[in-house]
């Protein structure tokens, strides 16, 4: 049967969903686009405050993809485990920005 969404999901996140041999998912693929359409837009959304915050805080661009990280990854919050990661990621490859270290 074929797919009717049209999004495809990157390798990296699909990543997130698999197991430890690394070729099945841990989730049904719809909720796993499901929870990539968030992650997406939530990283999208972020860029503008990320890019506000270095430039009035005068923070390293590490520095504020760390307390970004910090701040997804709080309890409550409408992330799951791995996903976090992924959002930070997302936000400094569309800003151009280094990577902070792990975290």
């Amino acid at each position: 049967m074929d797919d009717p969404n049209q999004i495809e999901v990157p390798p990296s996140f699909v990543a997130l969903f698999t197991g430890s041999g690394g070729y099945r998912l841990t989730r049904p693929m719809a909720e796993v686009r499901e929870r990539y359409e968030l992650c997406e837009d939530l990283a999208q959304m972020l860029c503008e405050q990320a890019s506000t915050a270095a430039f009035k805080s005068g923070a390293a661009e590490g520095e504020v993809l760390a307390g970004m990280r910090t701040a997804l990854s709080s309890e409550g919050g409408p992330l799951q485990a791995p996903e976090p990661a992924w959002v930070v990621t997302r936000i400094a490859e569309i800003l151009g920005w280094e990577l902070p270290g792990p975290g």
